[in-house]
């Protein structure tokens, strides 16, 4: 099968695409013949390091797949071959999502809304199981409370404000002002501009932060939080204080989450949730699509098509 592997690790230039052995599902796993495979900034910094695999034969990066079964490992029940899914195997470890086929185990998926495609199908998975488990599995976002997203334009923040408008929340994004059109279209209810003003000073009375951005955002987002408020961090902790007194603080890394992607993919059917597609690629322009997302100037997901 065709797959882009990391011939050693480095920048955008190490991806190569190679013919490379068809994997073979084993129990409790199915076989995906991929038709799109999403880009995430976890992706890029893996193959600059290394950091969430270790060397192995045929390194090959990539986790966010939606695509067709086309076989199933013994003790399967929730799918058989034909049907469509998408989803995130094996996160943390090496899931090889830049290839034609891929394995993973079946509750590691789920069924492909009907109505988009493959393409809007890959495009959700990481980022919009990561907004999922921070907002709804961790910090229980409800109806009324005043919820902030950093970096609210990226791939897990655009997906971030439309699940917590889904929970009724009041919505209130960082981001620079060209975005904030889009976000308001998503649901946002108010939008900061972090260039030309502090959020830090701007707000208060926040009940749940989702902090995607680190550095010292964390510890600024203490500032705005009502007593007892959560902050959720998707990059670590360091820069808060151990004593935060009177804060709920959690920092997450996503899990595969057959439940949360079938809550996702309901999401999607309501026309709740969609992922913005800034870039779609084919699978060989991989480099490119490495190169564009380290910009980090995208807005919403970048997806390389292989069928």
């Amino acid at each position: 099968m065709r797959a882009v592997v990391v011939s050693r690790w480095g920048g955008p230039e190490v991806l190569v695409e190679r013919e490379i052995e068809r994997p073979e599902p084993g129990l409790t796993e199915i076989l995906v013949r991929v038709h799109a495979a999403g880009v995430n900034p976890v992706d890029w910094k893996t193959r600059a390091s290394g950091a969430f695999i270790p060397w192995q034969e045929v390194p090959v990066v990539g986790w966010d797949v939606s695509g067709v079964v086309e076989a199933v490992g013994g003790g399967v029940t929730l799918f058989e071959p034909g049907d469509e899914v998408f989803g995130m195997p094996r996160f943390p470890h090496q899931a090889s999502g830049y290839a034609e086929y891929v394995t993973g185990p079946a509750r590691h998926f789920a069924r492909k809304p009907a109505d988009i495609d493959h393409v809007a199908a890959a495009a959700l998975p990481l980022a919009a199981l990561t907004a999922w488990q921070a907002l709804v599995d961790t910090a229980d976002v409800r109806p009324g409370q005043r919820v902030l997203v950093h970096a609210a334009a990226g791939g897990v923040g655009h997906l971030a404000v439309q699940i917590a408008k889904a929970r009724g929340a009041y919505v209130i994004g960082t981001a620079s002002a060209g975005k904030h059109e889009l976000l308001r279209s998503l649901g946002a209810d108010e939008l900061i501009d972090y260039r030309e003003q502090d959020f830090s000073e701007a707000l208060s009375g926040v009940d749940v932060v989702l902090d995607g951005i680190g550095g010292d955002y964390g510890r600024r987002s203490l500032k705005v939080l009502r007593p007892g408020g959560h902050l959720v961090s998707l990059l670590g902790l360091d820069d808060v204080p151990a004593d935060a007194a009177g804060f709920r603080t959690d920092w997450l890394i996503v899990e595969p989450d057959h439940q949360g992607m079938k809550e996702i993919a309901a999401l999607v059917e309501r026309g709740l949730l969609k992922a913005e597609i800034d870039t779609v690629l084919p699978l060989s322009d991989a480099a490119k699509a490495h190169e564009i997302g380290e910009r980090n100037r995208t807005t919403g997901k970048i997806v390389l098509t292989v069928v």
